[in-house]
């Protein structure tokens, strides 16, 4: 497998066409439906606009709006997409059950070029910054699922080849009409989730021997970091221009759109390299001691709790 210290993300080929707008191109990749094709269209597409915002002509048109196409986002006719409880969990002690991590790890990356990339087109009105930001994310997201294939064919398998579930991209769905929302329940709810289960899940992986997926939850968790940085970052430019408290926003949106539940344990050290303040960590440290104390509190089989 090639080295995972770097998260270059090269264009297949040069000397591709400029296009006249980023957020059209982006939804055009959106709409590529064949993984492969769409990892290397977005790095592609990436390239080019960083050497236009090197020469000082970025084409986001920001004032746009654009009408969204249906059948978004293109995706492949594998994986079966199934709720999350028909998911079998395998142990990763077994070679099967570690290529069964990597492809849910596999679909992960690959909703998340799509998040990325409708960020991207959907939403107009914001600062070039904001799209040249989730296009980088984009970017990333495709080269994580690039790595994470790479070790699926060092299994035997592809991405495609076991079920998946769609609540990442239902989380989307839910909040296209409000970048608001958007910025808040995704890179900080769900993307911030994988900053607190990916270093129990890399422990796993090396104590089961396999250095190499270890490697790539190591280059996974560095960027993540950074993404969910952008999204605290665009949630707070956010409530500033609406003149609203972030703490309350962020309660209210949670419950006005049925967000998950955020539960520990939690990577409190990447969360506040991410941009959670104080407040929000404190808030996470004493959900999670209300947790631990009732699951404490709860009676066991055996224990006169249940007959």
């Amino acid at each position: 497998m090639n080295s995972v210290a770097s998260n270059d993300c090269t264009p297949g080929a040069d000397g591709a066409g400029v296009p006249e707008n980023w957020r059209l191109a982006a939804l055009d990749a959106l709409r590529e439906s064949e993984p492969a094709a769409k990892a290397e269209a977005v790095c592609a597409l990436h390239a080019l606009a960083q050497k236009g915002v090197s020469s000082g002509a970025p084409r986001w048109d920001p004032q746009r709006e654009i009408a969204g196409p249906a059948g978004l986002p293109g995706r492949p006719a594998k994986p079966e997409l199934v709720e999350p409880r028909q998911l079998q969990r395998r142990s990763m002690s077994t070679p099967q059950g570690r290529t069964v991590l990597l492809h849910a790890l596999a679909h992960i990356e690959f909703n998340a070029i799509n998040l990325a990339l409708d960020a991207v087109w959907r939403f107009a009105g914001m600062p070039g910054a904001f799209y040249a930001d989730w296009l980088t994310v984009a970017a990333e997201e495709a080269y994580h699922f690039s790595l994470l294939s790479a070790r699926l064919a060092d299994y035997g398998h592809v991405y495609g080849d076991f079920p998946a579930h769609n609540g990442l991209w239902e989380m989307c769905e839910r909040t296209r009409d409000d970048v608001l929302a958007r910025m808040a329940l995704v890179p900080r709810v769900l993307e911030a989730r994988g900053l607190d289960v990916a270093p129990p899940i890399r422990a796993r992986l090396k104590q089961a021997g396999d250095d190499e997926s270890a490697a790539v939850l190591d280059v996974i968790l560095r960027d993540e970091v950074g993404h969910v940085r952008i999204g605290n970052r665009w949630f707070r430019h956010l409530c500033d221009a609406r003149g609203l408290d972030p703490h309350a926003a962020w309660l209210d949106l949670a419950e006005r759109y049925h967000a998950p539940k955020m539960r520990g344990p939690f990577n409190f050290e990447a969360r506040r390299s991410a941009g959670f303040d104080d407040a929000e960590l404190d808030r996470l440290a004493a959900q999670d001691a209300s947790d631990e104390s009732a699951a404490k509190a709860r009676p066991r089989a055996g224990d006169g709790g249940e007959k």
